[in-house]
């Protein structure tokens, strides 16, 4: 570009690049044997528990509505049943969390 003749051609690679990219690769390869180690049965377990929290929650309120909706629609109680039925839902679902929170883990 400047036309001096400093520039490399652009065929050949520098060394320095070269040295680079070994550098590159072989953090690349540790990094990916670091993480392969960390991302086994720990982690797996991990989500099986966080999914198995988000679906006591979700269940507890759903049902919970559900009933009450229910109860409201043949017994004609509107919104007592509903409201009732889904605080129900709410305090079991924080008790199944809570029972779930205290068991030992391996």
């Amino acid at each position: 570009m400047t036309g001096n003749g400093s520039d490399p051609e652009l065929g050949s690679e520098d060394s320095r690049l070269v040295s680079l990219n070994k550098r590159l690769d072989r953090a690349e390869a540790a990094e990916a044997k670091r993480t392969a180690v960390n991302a086994g049965l720990e982690s797996d377990a991990n989500y099986r528990l966080g999914n198995r929290v988000l679906a006591e929650l979700l269940g507890g309120l759903i049902g919970g509505a559900l009933f009450g909706w229910l109860i409201d629609r043949f017994a004609e109680t509107s919104p007592w049943g509903l409201l009732v039925m889904l605080f129900m839902g709410i305090i079991v679902a924080f008790r199944n969390i809570i029972r779930l929170s205290k068991t030992p883990r391996n």
